[in-house]
């Protein structure tokens, strides 16, 4: 009788390890499950800057891009890489968005009330155009030998730059936020333009404001 008693609580302890036991494998599993996604929602934010959970599209067949033109409704993020890349957040194929490349000049459009996310990687990016409420941001520094960044309507800039020439033109109600260095520094802005150029050094600087029309005609009468 004792024998069996033995048995009998030997096989509910075994039982009760084993119970223990997956109970442990579920807990880890559950964590790595958690810790997966933490790490692949936070390797896509460092990754992007762009918003958690959003899907992204990496166009191909894009290269050589020396100049990038933005209109619409456009958060653009510029950086330097050894070679070109292109990628879109958001649904991009499901959005009114239009990405073309064409003789080294990217064009980059939206009019969705949601921002459409780009990010660029290029290797010898020369010109930056942004246009209507579109914003352009440098993701860490960005170097050139000689870069023009020309911003219009409501457009806002903010760039960290490495450059040995930079020419910029803030026309309309655009706003430009200038960090970094150049060693040539040619600035023109319209006078309803913001230029914060605080942390930004220049060893030659050329600097021209132009007055809206209608002042210079009030101007000219005097």
């Amino acid at each position: 009788m004792d024998v069996f008693k033995n048995k009998e609580i030997q096989n509910i302890d075994n039982q009760n390890s084993n119970n223990m036991k997956t109970k442990i494998l579920s807990i880890v599993a559950i964590a790595a499950i958690v810790l997966g996604i933490g790490n692949t929602t936070f390797a896509a934010t460092k990754d992007s800057a762009a918003k958690n959970n959003e899907v992204s599209t990496v166009l191909t067949n894009v290269s050589a891009i020396n100049k990038i033109e933005v209109h619409g409704n456009v958060e653009l993020y510029v950086s330097d890489g050894a070679a070109d890349q292109v990628k879109v957040y958001n649904r991009y194929y499901a959005e009114s968005a239009l990405v073309q490349s064409h003789n080294g000049v990217l064009r980059i459009s939206s009019y969705s009330p949601q921002k459409l996310v780009v990010w660029i990687t290029a290797n010898d990016l020369r010109t930056i155009s942004v246009y209507d409420n579109a914003e352009v941001r440098s993701f860490g520094k960005l170097s050139a030998i000689e870069l023009s960044v020309d911003l219009h309507n409501n457009a806002l800039a903010q760039l960290n730059l490495d450059a040995y020439s930079a020419n910029v033109t803030v026309a309309d109600h655009a706003k430009a936020n200038l960090s970094g260095s150049a060693t040539e520094f040619a600035l023109k802005h319209d006078i309803a333009a913001s230029v914060n150029k605080y942390n930004f050094e220049a060893v030659h600087i050329t600097e021209n404001s132009n007055a809206p029309v209608s002042a210079k005609n009030d101007l000219a009468i005097l």
